[in-house]
């Protein structure tokens, strides 16, 4: 995956709250949110971002100001993310439910920690200008692409349960974003499963959108720590705090969708319309939440359709991958 500019994006982090921090936002938590560990200077977070994320606008909504230090590292994609965190370079990233479901095999030291709902409309099934096809059920037979171990890899299993179809009945091409949108501009795609801008892109030069992940998508997008990051009181503290700065960052973006989708245009060097586009279409404004059950178990039903389709070797329970200790700063 690499171009995840998500309309409400894709990218989330994290956060608890020490007392000068929650002063500091005017946040008003509680005594009981307040953690043991004190913010300090001394603290690092190394956090995994993406271009035009949410870290790219604290200074706009006045939450520039860490008490701690926060080193960033851009990342083109969560699977990534999650080899980064994996590997212990990097404290904090997001992705899509997808990743983390792959590094269980592995036993990742990672946890999931929060989750960011938005926009399942920036997620669909493309054909042509050209093409006839009305109808998943009409795939049967054509060249379908999409980018293997997403968001778009499961939208397209979805689709075609539904019709009663499989990869076995289309001929699948795994592609990256890039070379998705070439291939299809070049008609060696009859139908692409995409996310993200390029979907605005595609439809400037005539594409139909078949299908949204409406109704087949969850919205979340999660947010990812390492184990001896959560187990720190100090980093603990700091990710705590990096939590509520980020909610902040969308809430802020959910009342000044001009102001964002103006700046987003200047960091990508894509046309600001695809934004305002994208935000038209959306089904949700974003939104940072704590963990609860509902997180969880569509995390499961996206890992046990992958097993099915045999994507995955034996079934994942995902439980384990989940942590609650800053539902208490969230809720």
């Amino acid at each position: 995956m690499t171009l995840h500019y998500p309309a409400g994006l894709s990218r989330r982090r994290f956060l608890q709250a020490g007392l000068g921090a929650s002063l500091g936002l005017g946040l008003n938590l509680g005594a009981g949110n307040l953690l043991a560990a004190p913010l300090s200077p001394d603290t690092v977070l190394r956090v995994a971002s993406y271009k035009g994320d949410a870290s790219s606008f604290y200074k706009d909504v006045g939450a520039g100001d860490f008490p701690y230090r926060v080193n960033y590292a851009e990342f083109a994609g969560g699977n990534l993310i999650v080899e980064a965190i994996s590997g212990g370079s990097i404290d904090l990233g997001g992705m899509s439910e997808i990743p983390p479901i792959f590094s269980v095999q592995s036993g990742a030291p990672l946890k999931l920690i929060a989750v960011l709902r938005g926009d399942v409309n920036n997620q669909v099934l493309l054909v042509p200008p050209q093409s006839t096809v009305r109808d998943v059920a009409e795939l049967k037979g054509l060249r379908v692409g999409y980018v293997r171990s997403t968001t778009s890899h499961y939208l397209l299993l979805r689709f075609l349960k539904e019709k009663g179809l499989s990869f076995a009945d289309i001929k699948p091409v795994s592609l990256s974003p890039q070379d998705g949108l070439a291939a299809f501009q070049s008609g060696q795609l009859d139908a692409w499963v995409i996310y993200g801008p390029l979907i605005q892109l595609a439809r400037k030069q005539g594409a139909r959108i078949v299908k949204t992940g409406l109704g087949y998508l969850s919205g979340n997008y999660l947010l990812a720590a390492h184990t001896k990051a959560i187990a720190d009181p100090a980093r603990h503290a700091a990710i705590g705090d990096y939590l509520l700065r980020e909610r902040k960052v969308y809430e802020w973006i959910n009342r000044n969708p001009d102001a964002y989708a103006t700046k987003l245009a200047q960091i990508t060097g894509l046309p600001k319309w695809l934004f305002d586009e994208q935000r038209k279409l959306q089904s949700q404004p974003t939104v940072l939440v704590a963990v609860d059950d509902a997180a969880v178990r569509s995390q499961q039903q996206v890992a046990d359709v992958f097993t099915d389709n045999k994507v995955l070797d034996r079934r994942i329970d995902v439980s384990g991958l989940w942590d609650r200790s800053f539902n208490s700063v969230l809720a």
